[in-house]
């Protein structure tokens, strides 16, 4: 009989800097947990436009991150889509062997990564980075 070991426990911190937010991933990013990561960033951007010094960069690291499934990546997509269209640059930072995996196998990587056209036009970086300004 084989044993599944449970999953890691989820967890997000927040760390405001001047312009910048970085939120920490740990555990994984699931179907389960995939909502309060989305939930979290949806909070902050909407802060943003009364926000003393609006943030214009959203850095999410996955330092810490256990193992992500497709929803995952779905809510990823949903936060680059949100930040692309409000003009902060996106950070994937961080990024574990699996999350870059998945992102490769999907033909995702270059969105989070490549030269971005849209608001301000700000070229990608290869350290994750979406629209970096």
């Amino acid at each position: 009989m084989t044993t599944v070991p449970p999953p890691s426990p989820f967890s997000l911190s927040v760390e405001n800097r001047p312009h910048a937010v970085v939120v920490r991933v740990r555990g994984d990013l699931d179907y389960e947990t995939q909502g309060k990561l989305v939930e979290t960033v949806e909070a902050l951007m909407a802060r943003r436009p009364a926000a003393r010094h609006p943030v214009a960069e959203l850095r999410l690291d996955f330092s810490d991150l256990t193992g992500v499934d497709s929803s995952g990546l779905s809510a990823l997509l949903r936060i680059r889509r949100r930040t692309h269209a409000a003009d902060v640059a996106l950070h994937l930072d961080q990024r574990p062997a699996a999350l870059e995996r998945l992102l490769e196998m999907t033909g995702t990587l270059e969105l989070f990564t490549a030269a971005q056209s849209g608001p301000g036009q700000r070229p990608g970086t290869p350290n994750g980075a979406v629209g970096a300004g």
